[in-house]
């Protein structure tokens, strides 16, 4: 989450007028992640998340999102809620920009991982996966390999020494990718950003899921990838065994891996990570000048990608 368009105390109650939410009492931006802008609203009434959608997210792709969320909180799964208008609709414009406003999800982050979190993220993704089976709405991944080939091309028009090297990197891994990559694996709607941002605890015991705007139809253990990536690495400079065993663990309480997306998950691990890397390097690249909020290190992700390349961590399965 970020903040990347400013908007005004009379603005925003003039917006809620829509609602049946309670009044404005104070709001306040929220600088963490980088997607989207969103601002806490504290109402008279309860406290909401105010989501106005930047750059990735496509406003043809909004009522998938919605509908996802609404689908999960019927299985009793821990996401936000959509609230809809006075109207009964739930996708809203603000200053010209495509919006939302969600419930707001008690709990925090965890700075501090242990194994025990990883058990239970492992848990929440196989949940969902399992509680979309019946889910039977679809969308394409929009970040798929032929975006990151886009997103490549985009960042190598930067013509600068300091990223040469880099891009020799990019680019011999692109190749391995196309060559690489499985054509039939389990499908199912994934997350796809199960980064620890998005991942609610209350006294360590997982609270709620949120941002799913990343979210789509794809192989589920890429999914698995993305999350192991983002939770199983201490200090991005060491990959912690334990806690990857904990995540698959918690996962398979649910779905039993098949064999074959154990033999490509090395593969998937450098697909996610390459993805992450290109797009935080886009981020750094063309970072706008007005945001509140700092650009991720991609050279995390690039630490990552090199640590797959030379290790299959499908190995500790056997």
């Amino acid at each position: 989450m970020a903040v990347y368009s400013p908007v005004t105390k009379n603005e925003l109650e003039l917006f809620l007028n829509q609602y049946d939410i309670g009044k404005l009492i104070k709001f306040e931006g929220i600088l963490e992640g980088i997607e989207n802008t969103n601002y806490k609203l504290t109402t008279s009434k309860d406290i909401f998340i105010l989501t106005i959608f930047e750059k990735r997210v496509q406003n043809k792709d909004l009522p998938f999102f919605i509908n996802l969320k609404n689908h999960l909180i019927k299985k009793k799964f821990l996401c936000p809620l959509p609230i809809e208008n006075k109207s009964g609709n739930c996708i809203n414009f603000l200053n010209g920009k495509t919006c939302v406003i969600i419930s707001y999800l008690k709990g925090t982050k965890t700075c501090i991982v242990s194994s025990h979190h990883c058990e239970q993220v492992g848990r929440v993704l196989s949940s969902l996966h399992f509680y979309t089976t019946d889910f039977n709405e679809k969308r394409i991944n929009g970040m798929n390999y032929t975006q990151w080939e886009n997103i490549f091309l985009k960042c190598k028009s930067i013509n600068s020494q300091k990223y040469q090297s880099l891009n020799t990197i990019i680019e011999k891994e692109l190749l391995y990718l196309k060559e690489s990559w499985p054509k039939k694996l389990p499908e199912g709607i994934v997350h796809a950003d199960v980064f620890q941002d998005n991942v609610f605890f209350i006294n360590n015991n997982f609270s709620g899921l949120i941002d799913f705007y990343f979210s789509c139809y794809d192989f589920l253990s890429y999914d698995i990838a993305l999350t192991v990536n983002a939770w199983c690495f201490e200090n991005i400079n060491n990959f912690s065994k334990d806690r990857f065993l904990s995540l698959i663990k918690g996962y398979q309480k649910i779905r039993i891996l098949e064999d074959e997306e154990k033999k490509y998950l090395s593969t998937l691990l450098r697909g996610a990570a390459l993805r992450i890397l290109l797009t935080r390097l886009h981020d750094q690249l063309f970072h706008p000048k007005a945001a509140f909020v700092e650009p991720k290190d991609h050279y995390e992700y690039l630490k990552i990608l090199k640590f797959h390349q030379k290790i299959n961590v499908a190995d500790y399965l056997l």
